[in-house]
Parts: C-alpha cells; sequence; structure tokens
C-alpha cells in the first residue's frame, strides 16, 4: 500500500485548517554548552525530560552565563509550523494548546500567527508560559521541559466555539506523546471524533520517557492512530516496553499490526534514524528510505529536526502525496532545520 487517503488535489480552499496540532507550547532558551553543564543537572545528549526541581536553576544559569536565543518551541508547534511553511497558503495548519497571560505567550502566539498557523491558545493568568532549556554541545542537543502553564490545558478549550471549527475542519489531527502528560482526556475526545469522521489520527512517541512511564496513557490513545511517529531511541523503548526485542523494523511491523479503533485503514508506522535510513512499515511490509547524508560541518544542531521531518512529512499527506513523496518533505525539512538553530526555517521554502 504506497497511496495515502487522500488522493485528490486538494484546492487551498480545501487546505484550510487541513492539519491540526494539539501540544505544549514552550519557549525556547538554546544555547551551546559545555558537557559540564550536562553533567552538573544529570541530563544525556539526544533526549528529553520534563524538569525536576533540580533542573530548576538551570534556566537562569543559561541566561546569565550563555548567548541564550528564544525560539518558538514544543514539539507539536514546530512540526505544525513547518508543515504550514511547506503548504502553498497560509492558515493551511492550527494549533491548540495552553500558555500564560505574559510576554513569552504573546511572543510564540505572534511566531505561530507570523508563520500563517492558526493559533487558539488557552491563556492561564496564574501559570507563566512553559520553557525549555535546549543544551547543545556539538550539534547534538538535550531538551529539559518546565511544562508551567502548558501543563495546564484542560478538555474544557475544545468545547469553545473556535477550538470546535477547529476539530471539525480538520483532516489531520497530530500531537506528539509529550501531550499525554497533559490531558489525556482532551486527546481522546479528539482521538474518537477523527475516528468516527474518517479523519486521519497521527502521534509521535516523543521521547524514551513517555514510553516509559507514560504506557497506560500511551496505550489508551494507541487504537486511535492511523500514523505513528518515533526516532530510534523512542523505538527502542517502545520495543524493550512491549517485549517486541530490539530489532526496529520488527518493532515497527508489531506496532503497525496492533488492533485500531477505524477499520478503515491501516496504521502507517514511520521510524527515523538520525542520518540513516527510514522506515515506513504498513500493511506487513516494511519500506526504507535512505537520507542523504549532510557534511558535519554543515550541522548546526540537532533541535527540531524529528519535529521537522513530522512537519515535512504531514504537509504532503495533506495534499494526497504516496509514502515516498512524504518521506522525502520529511527528510528535506528536518535537511532545513538542522543547519539552522532550533525549528527555523528561511521565509520561502523551495521544496519541489
Amino acid at each position: 500500500i504506497t497511496s495515502c487517503t487522500f488522493t485528490e488535489k486538494m484546492s487551498s480552499t480545501d487546505l484550510q485548517g487541513a492539519i491540526l496540532g494539539m501540544g505544549n507550547p514552550l519557549l525556547d532558551i538554546s544555547a551551546e554548552v559545555p558537557m559540564e553543564v550536562l553533567e552538573k543537572y544529570g541530563v544525556t545528549l539526544n533526549n528529553a525530560i520534563l524538569a525536576e526541581e533540580k533542573h530548576f536553576a538551570l534556566y537562569p544559569e543559561l541566561v546569565e552565563k550563555y548567548p541564550v536565543q528564544y525560539i518558538a518551541g514544543g514539539a507539536t508547534q514546530n512540526s505544525i509550523r513547518v508543515a504550514q511553511w511547506m503548504l502553498p497558503t497560509k492558515g493551511c495548519t492550527a494549533y491548540m494548546g495552553a500558555v500564560g497571560s505574559d510576554n513569552y505567550g504573546e511572543t510564540l502566539e505572534r511566531c505561530g500567527s507570523e508563520d500563517g498557523v492558526l493559533v487558539h491558545y488557552m491563556k492561564n493568568p496564574d501559570v507563566p508560559t512553559g520553557t525549555c532549556a535546549v543544551l547543545i554541545n556539538g550539534g547534538e542537543r538535550s531538551l529539559v521541559a518546565n511544562l508551567a502553564a502548558a501543563n495546564t490545558f484542560a478538555p474544557s478549550h475544545i468545547e469553545t466555539d473556535v477550538a470546535k471549527t477547529m476539530i471539525n475542519r480538520a483532516k489531520i489531527v497530530y500531537s506528539a506523546g509529550f501531550f499525554l502528560t497533559v490531558s489525556v482526556e482532551s486527546l481522546l475526545s479528539v482521538a474518537r471524533t477523527a475516528a468516527e469522521e474518517n479523519k486521519i489520527f497521527c502521534m509521535n512517541l516523543a521521547a524514551p520517557f513517555i514510553v516509559q512511564f507514560f504506557g497506560e496513557q500511551l496505550a489508551s490513545c494507541m487504537p486511535y492512530t492511523d500514523f505513528v511517529f518515533a526516532n530510534e531511541s523512542e523505538a527502542a523503548a517502545y520495543g524493550e516496553a512491549k517485549g517486541y526485542g530490539s530489532d526496529i523494523s520488527t518493532i515497527a511491523l508489531k506496532l503497525a499490526a496492533q488492533p485500531k479503533a477505524s477499520g478503515t485503514r491501516p496504521r502507517v508506522v514511520v521510524f527515523t534514524q538520525g542520518a540513516d535510513a527510514t522506515i515506513v512499515a504498513v500493511g506487513g511490509k516494511v519500506t526504507s528510505y535512505a537520507v542523504d547524508p549532510l557534511p558535519k560541518e554543515q550541522l548546526v544542531d540537532t533541535n527540531g529536526a524529528g519535529d521537522a521531518f513530522v512537519g515535512g512529512f504531514l504537509s504532503r499527506l495533506a495534499l494526497g502525496a504516496d509514502y515516498a513523496e512524504c518521506v522525502r518533505a520529511g527528510h528535506f525539512a528536518s535537511r532545513v532545520i538542522i543547519q539552522r538553530s532550533g525549528c527555523t526555517f528561511p521565509a520561502t521554502c523551495d521544496f519541489v
């Protein structure tokens, strides 16, 4: 099976609000740091964690001691912004999450809106906007997220008129696994709607800790998933947790074959492996797609690479492309992002 559900070419009107993201909006505080900083706070490269009390001093330390960049972040929001960048007209994408009523929240809203995303934040006057420390060393990144207001997203928000319109218009709904730590009830509500109305529901395993400590929440949403994304470390954690072994193709096939709430289409599992080939498992078959190598000197940082891949992939899924073309778009987007700081991109997209 190589084609997606939307085989017809959509007009730009059909595409309005076609991709909806639900996630944790965070302002990235990004800096290049020596390994001592990672060791001091007990964090590792190529990983993402939620901040504990011992990490709280990290944020002011970054601002005081290193040249930091403030970049709109949050995994799902990154993917949605990239998808929008790769689509022909503004407003093809929409996004929901919770922020504080503060400058950081206003910055995130402005970034999303300027990129052409329809942003609908739940605003909390009592809790500050969430932040994510992005520690860069040798081009690799470690993420420490302090969710703050993002953690206060409530199911009442998806009952607002704007949210209902967004859900109704969406053809594809995407959420990174990080949202499972915040509001499973909200996500399940939208996932059920997607199954009932034949929308495409997509999730990301997001980080090993999601698989290890939020397995029950993940399992509750998995039957509704039409597409599941992960990188190699997340896939390995999932294989271990489920007893699927360590072979990445086997893990992908077994995940693809899990029961589904909607029988209208098979589940597609997409595992990226950095510079190694991306694999797509569907219908009992695994296909491998090579990644064009990037010279090491062109790598700036890997922050947002996986998010960008999903954004590129979803942009072509919305246009009715086949899986090969969706993967090619994902590879293109992540290649652009890793040559820049954070999940940022040029003003115009030259993907052809």
